[in-house]
């Protein structure tokens, strides 16, 4: 088997930890007890011959009693939001040594998380992470899902990521990270934990999706009718999105893509690994029930600014890379002829070195809601993951509020406090100038007077 852990740091970690493990029960016929659900008389018999094939042990242990369990950590340096789960419906899902709790909070501080508070919680950390590892037949990476603003989701998450480099070298680290919205902050210091985060991480991560909470807020006002979105709202849209990426992973489909696929496919340089995502159709029930999704259309929707994860303009931008990761009702002759009209347009311009394909990832399994939720059950959906030069804007736009509190030295007390230093900070913002500096060398790259050749074919099956 090729099986993976998640880890989930911090509130924002924990919180989207809930919405995908929900999601991946419903997905799979488990019940909040870990108990596979009988397959009853209104399952069709394609469903069933679908989950009778499931090859979800990749998320999952099967223990001797029959309960599944989740290969999955929650770690939090304060114990209310775990709490919540400790109590929940869930409770009986998770191992209770999975859930692992520190007595004080990192208090947006990333010295805190990384120094001090997360120093005392690492080690039994690493332990069970050990304790899982042993259960698996054929590890093949960790996905660690964390916020870069918070204090345990900055600092918590790159020490443990350190710690995972030096002890699983040569497993696959994948990363699921909140972006500090522009306009929607929840902390001051967020641009600088963020930068400290990304700086510390950026040599121990192989692939980064980056999510923002703002696009999100945006997408549930839009296209859901969401007025006041709530943290459960945007957690569980961005359960579809990781269940689209690890869609693979846990079912068999037509053409499957495993951890290694999406490296390979979407990270042309080591630190060029931040993939742009994009999901369609995200709709709520009322417009569904009036609309029919076919392949073309909710290709062509997946490449509009208005359903992509982070804010930033792709027409300005050059493409890398893309990964086109369908599932439900979709035949590769349907695909075929979306990509074919997608190039026709040309709005999107790959770079010069960089033919123009496509990795498709199809899987038969149509899309799960969760009951009550806001999203509509459709019958397909797709989720395009790009690597593209335009999300260095996202950079550009936390580097200039980093300069404009550092510039002052605000705020930087609290951080030597905890025994960082603050060389730590200029080290940081220069790693970050060159990360900005390292996209503008790819996309400087491409020719202007560079002919057709984006007409070529070149979907890779």
């Amino acid at each position: 088997m090729r099986e993976c852990i998640s880890l989930h740091v911090g509130q924002a970690g924990v919180q989207i930890g809930n919405a995908c493990w929900e999601l991946y029960c419903l997905e799979h016929g488990i019940q909040p007890d870990g108990i596979l659900s009988p397959i009853d008389s209104t399952t069709s018999t394609t469903e069933s011959s679908l989950s009778s094939n499931d090859s979800f042990s990749t998320f999952f242990n099967e223990t001797g009693s029959g309960h599944y369990v989740p290969r999955s950590i929650y770690v939090d340096l304060e114990p209310t939001v775990v709490d919540e789960v400790r109590t929940g419906e869930y409770r009986r899902l998770f191992h209770p040594e999975q859930l692992i709790t520190g007595k004080e909070d990192a208090a947006n501080n990333y010295a805190r998380g990384h120094y001090t508070e997360g120093k005392a919680l690492i080690e039994p950390v690493m332990q069970r992470i050990a304790k899982l590892a042993e259960q698996c037949s054929g590890l093949q990476g960790f996905l660690i899902f964390h916020s870069f603003g918070g204090g345990t989701g900055s600092g918590f998450s790159s020490l443990l990521m350190e710690r995972l480099s030096v002890e699983y070298g040569k497993k696959s680290k994948l990363e699921f990270a909140i972006y500090p919205a522009p306009a929607i902050s929840t902390a001051v210091v967020e641009p600088y934990n963020s930068i400290l985060t990304t700086h510390n991480t950026l040599e121990h991560s192989d692939c980064s999706f980056m999510v923002d909470n703002e696009a999100i807020y945006d997408i549930c006002r839009r296209n859901l009718n969401i007025e006041r979105p709530l943290y459960m709202n945007l957690n569980r849209m961005i359960g579809q999105i990781v269940s689209s990426i690890t869609a693979s992973l846990r079912f068999d489909g037509a053409l499957n893509v495993d951890l290694t696929e999406f490296q390979t496919n979407l990270v042309p340089y080591p630190r060029i690994h931040f993939p742009l995502v994009s999901y369609a159709p995200i709709v709520s029930s009322e417009k569904a029930y009036h609309e029919q999704f076919s392949v073309a259309e909710i290709t062509g929707t997946c490449f509009e600014p208005s359903n992509q994860m982070v804010k930033c303009n792709t027409r300005n931008g050059k493409f890398m890379a893309c990964c086109l990761l369908y599932r439900g009702d979709v035949v590769p002759k349907e695909v075929n002829a979306a990509i074919a009209a997608i190039k026709a347009k040309r709005t999107i311009q790959f770079v010069d070195w960089c033919p123009t394909g496509f990795k498709i990832g199809i899987n038969y399994r149509p899309p799960t809601v969760v009951p009550n939720g806001d999203q509509a059950k459709v019958q397909r959906a797709v989720c395009l993951l790009s690597n593209t030069t335009a999300i260095a804007e996202a950079w550009s736009r936390l580097n200039h509020k980093f300069d404009l509190m550092y510039s002052k030295r605000a705020f930087v007390h609290w951080y030597v406090g905890e025994g960082m230093e603050e060389g730590e900070f200029s080290e940081a913002r220069e790693d970050l100038a060159a990360l900005e500096r390292d996209y503008e060398e790819v996309a400087a790259e491409y020719n202007a007077d560079d002919d057709d050749d984006h007409d070529q074919d070149g979907e890779e099956f």
